[in-house]
């Protein structure tokens, strides 16, 4: 019996000998029996927890509820606020790279572990080809934990002993005292809520509108924050101005004041002599409407004269193109001239010298031929006018051309 025990307590310091010498350094290098299978090539991932409560080593880590991986170790993250906690997962695994990861119990008062999941589908944008994989950490934005147990209870304990319950019953009383005998008030109060809540229900189109462009309007102004920001520097200098000539402008608004008085007064009593003017000018107005178009183009050949728009187009570098419709015809030259009520020969003499007798003696005929159509040398005036008119010119002119006198 004796040789047995100390058979069996070599064989126990062996045994102890050989766990330390396989290169543990504590119990939680121990791999815990039924625990999940990592497979030939498990990836590791670091998560960032802001708190892993009692979670240790060897703990297990799941994907829907199914074993996939272990903690191997749980230490302070680099940031010196936060828990790290790495994970060995099995590689055959996948799991998008913006997983989550959450810590939870698997019972009431059982172990903790981590859970791993897909995010929602909102937020899948930009991950949906790349993977989890060996290395990759999974930051505190993606980690949550459930509410503990003593969480609870503490939660339960403070209603129960120093929370509202006890005021229960008081919070009835006084309602029951401040509704008690204001029915009526009450209902309206009802009914005028239920009305409003209605209105805006109906405006609610409007509403939603009007925040629209309420936000329109503010990511205008925000895009537009320098120009506001200086805008609203550049306006204290000129306030500043304003400040400084504030006496000025008070005694230029009271003179304004008793001009637009004189003013009124002014128009007050003019108002017949204005009104008439008015009516006045009303023929003179309709008739500028009336011209119309007419009006402006008349102005602008009055303005360009003689060289108009249209002298332009004849215009060919230096020079003027003319055209000019000439009639020569002598007998059309003279009858034009014979038309004319001035005689072209009146200060001319036609016999004798340039002085006209006439003008120094009415009464000396002598040296003077008559005109044809004036009467005889005598000054007779019963001589029958010549043939083309009674200033004389139409005989010259017919006897000129050949015609009889």
């Amino acid at each position: 019996m004796k040789r047995f025990r100390t058979t069996l307590a070599a064989a126990s310091a062996a045994g102890l000998l050989a766990v330390g010498g396989c290169g543990f350094e504590g119990v939680y290098d121990i791999p815990l029996p039924g625990g999940a299978d990592l497979g030939d090539d498990p990836y590791t991932v670091r998560v960032h927890f802001p708190d892993v409560l009692d979670l240790v080593p060897q703990a297990g880590v799941r994907v829907k509820e199914v074993p996939v991986g272990t903690v191997k170790d749980v230490r302070l993250a680099e940031d010196g606020w936060t828990a790290e906690v790495v994970l060995a997962v099995n590689g055959d695994v996948e799991l998008p790279a913006n997983a989550v990861a959450n810590l939870r119990q698997s019972s009431l008062l059982g172990e903790k572990y981590v859970e791993l999941a897909a995010p929602a589908a909102e937020d899948t944008d930009g991950f949906t080809d790349s993977k989890l994989s060996d290395g990759d950490l999974i930051p505190v934005e993606r980690t949550n934990r459930s509410v503990e147990v003593e969480e609870v209870l503490g939660a339960l304990s403070m209603l129960l002993n120093g929370g509202g319950i006890e005021q229960l019953n008081t919070i009835t009383e006084e309602l029951n005292a401040a509704l008690e005998g204001n029915a009526p008030d009450v209902k309206a109060l009802l009914r005028n809520t239920e009305e409003l809540v209605k209105a805006l229900d109906e405006q609610s189109g409007d509403i939603t509108t009007a925040l629209d462009q309420l936000n329109r309007l503010s990511s205008t102004l925000n895009a537009q924050r320098d120009k506001i920001a200086v805008a609203v520097e550049d306006l204290g200098p000129g306030l500043e101005v304003l400040e400084r000539q504030r006496d000025q402008l008070v005694t230029m608004l009271s003179a304004l004041d008793g001009l637009s008085e004189v003013a009124v007064e002014t128009v007050n009593a003019g108002q017949e002599d204005l009104v008439a003017n008015l009516e006045a000018l009303l023929p003179t107005l309709r008739k500028l409407g009336e011209a119309g178009a007419d009006l402006p183009h008349a102005l602008q050949l009055l303005l360009t004269y003689p060289f108009t728009d249209a002298a332009a187009e004849g215009v060919k570098g230096d020079y003027l193109n003319l055209y000019i419709d000439l009639d020569l015809d002598l007998q059309e030259i003279l009858a034009n001239i014979g038309r004319s009520r001035q005689n072209p020969l009146q200060n001319l003499p036609i016999v004798g010298d340039i002085t006209n007798p006439r003008e120094t003696d009415p009464d000396d005929t002598s040296s003077v031929l008559p005109l044809p159509g004036d009467g005889g040398g005598d000054g007779g005036g019963d001589a029958e006018p010549a043939p083309g008119g009674g200033n004389g010119l139409g005989g010259i002119l017919d006897s000129m051309i050949g015609g009889e006198r």
